[in-house]
């Protein structure tokens, strides 16, 4: 630290876990929103601080909202520094597990292909406002562009901005899901009103009809629907129920098929837990029997039809189970040779410890939070596992995110 004529001139050492600059200081750590490694910036109390110097790894973002939008927190990083800071995340939650592990490179997407949105939306005096929460504050980012989102959610916001004047009660808000799926839009809107008018109802249609949604629903309810929103799933065509689980990047899906099927090998009868629509377990099911099992009963559902559709296909049997309240118990473990999970932000800490006393060979673990991976991942290593590997991929770009795929055997 060098003290200044007014305030104080430090530091950046390193990035921290969220993007934001670390300075250490005698009372710890403070953080700096968009500060890099390497800057001087001076602090004044009562003030925003001001950077003197700019970093050699500072790029100019690549979105108007950047800096205001709380979606991204790294556009302003040059590529190097970006990827050695997720890595780096990654070690870090292993580390403080106990595991040391050496990360495969990273597998990145492309910009501009993140296929779901949730976005904010808010009615005020007849202006609608439509995006991402405002960096560290509750209000919103009328977005009129972005760096992430497939440009067919881009080129939809003016029409969706409609429907909301149309849906939304003079001075509310809600939660807008928008999923671009094969062919067109399936947009969701949330804590509108509990049930539309017919007028509201029929005008709502109208726009979504000429906005080319494929389907529209209101706090639950169907209003507009030109066909069943689907995609393709591991070959086969699954049907989408409203707000059901889905990857957010069709590439980074394609990219975790890949590391799961070569990690699955030759094993015949594979449990896929977490399993939602099928993301893995239909693409399993092409060379071993596979027992999907979920909590959401949509999801469970559209899965099973999709089976049953499907040409080529080894048994796919299903269940639903809330794996939170109730894993699979080891007695039902045992008839596997492969686990895939894929479980929610919060991990699957209980199906870990069953896991840990079977007699499963592999475990291939999908996880977008590498802190709960980590904590995961140690209670299958003291069960006696090995962990063989571990490939980030990084489906959220410019954001702290970071998805992984470990492997586990016996």
């Amino acid at each position: 630290m060098i003290d200044a004529a007014i305030g104080t001139v430090v530091e950046v050492t390193r990035l921290g876990a969220q993007g934001d600059g670390m300075v250490e200081t005698p009372g710890g750590p403070v953080y700096l929103p968009f500060a890099l490694p390497g800057e001087l910036w001076r602090m004044v109390e009562g003030r925003a601080p001001e950077r003197l110097t700019a970093s050699g790894d500072r790029r100019q973002p690549v979105c108007r909202h950047f800096g205001q939008c709380g979606g991204c927190v790294a556009q302003h990083m040059s590529a190097q520094l970006y990827r050695s800071w997720k890595e780096v995340a990654l070690q870090q939650a292993f580390a403080h597990r106990g595991l040391e592990v050496r990360p495969e490179p990273m597998r990145s997407v492309a910009a501009r292909s993140r296929r779901r949105a949730f976005f904010g939306v808010a009615r005020r005096a007849g202006e609608v406002t439509l995006g991402f929460r405002e960096e560290g504050r509750h209000a919103l980012v009328d977005l009129a562009e972005c760096a992430v989102l497939d440009p067919a959610i881009v080129a939809a916001l003016p029409a969706l901005r409609g429907i909301a004047r149309l849906i939304l009660p003079a001075d509310a808000g809600g939660r807008l899901i928008v999923t671009r799926v094969d062919d067109g839009l399936d947009v969701a809107f949330d804590g509108g009103q509990s049930r539309l008018g017919p007028d509201a109802r029929a005008a709502s249609a109208r726009r979504a009809a000429e906005a080319g949604l494929q389907r529209l629903t209101v706090d639950g309810e169907i209003v507009y629907m030109d066909r069943v929103p689907s995609l393709m799933l591991g070959g086969v065509r699954v049907e989408l129920p409203t707000g059901a689980f889905l990857q957010a990047v069709p590439e980074a899906e394609a990219l975790m098929i890949e590391l799961v099927m070569g990690a699955v090998g030759k094993a015949r009868h594979v449990v896929d837990l977490f399993s939602g629509l099928g993301t893995f377990a239909l693409p399993l099911a092409r060379r071993a029997r596979v027992l999907a099992v979920d909590g959401q009963r949509r999801s469970i559902e559209a899965l099973e039809k999709a089976a049953r559709g499907a040409v080529g296909l080894k048994p796919v049997s299903t269940k639903v189970r809330d794996l939170m309240r109730e894993p699979l118990s080891r007695g039902e473990l045992e008839a596997f040779d492969a686990a895939v999970l894929d479980p929610p932000r919060a991990g699957a800490k209980s199906q870990a410890e069953t896991l840990a006393r079977s007699s499963v060979a592999t475990v291939v673990m999908v996880s977008c939070s590498p802190a709960t991976l980590a904590r995961d991942a140690r209670t299958l290593v003291d069960g006696g596992y090995r962990l063989k590997a571990v490939t980030p991929v990084d489906q959220f770009i410019y954001s702290p995110h970071l998805e992984a795929v470990a492997v586990l055997r016996r």
